[in-house]
């Protein structure tokens, strides 16, 4: 999936890493965009990348992980006052667990059940909500 540069809607890509029923979410650090709401991790794409080699980058230059993007899970539509984007949210596979946090201060592994969509970013409350409503594998 490309960055389409005759699309003016900028690109935002979103990991959803699960490990033993529960996914990874972080804490934005206070002062940065969003900061202290929960998001799931990830970043802008940059023109001519790939959505899935952006996430791979993204999760190594935030949480200083190797990752392995997998399925496309959806996509989300958000217009908010400081800028609108396209939020490309995708399963994702951790291949190290060794972290370093750089736009963080918190990560936890919280069960769909657990998480308070009104403690996380606006363009990331659809996620909680679809990840809240499918079936337990």
């Amino acid at each position: 999936m490309n960055y389409d540069e005759t699309e003016m809607t900028m690109k935002v890509v979103a990991a959803v890493i699960e490990k033993d029923g529960k996914i990874l979410v972080a804490r934005r650090k206070p002062g940065l965009t969003a900061g202290g709401l929960w998001e799931f991790p990830g970043g802008k794409l940059e023109k001519g990348e790939a959505a899935e080699r952006c996430l791979e980058r993204e999760l190594e230059e935030e949480l200083g992980v190797r990752t392995r993007v997998g399925d496309f899970l959806c996509s989300v539509p958000f217009s908010g006052a400081l800028m609108s984007f396209e939020l490309l949210v995708f399963r994702t596979e951790l291949l190290s667990e060794s972290f370093k946090l750089t736009d963080h201060d918190e990560l936890r592994w919280l069960e769909p059940a657990e998480m308070d969509e009104n403690l996380f970013s606006e363009p990331d409350r659809p996620v909680v909500r679809m990840l809240a409503a499918r079936e337990p594998a």
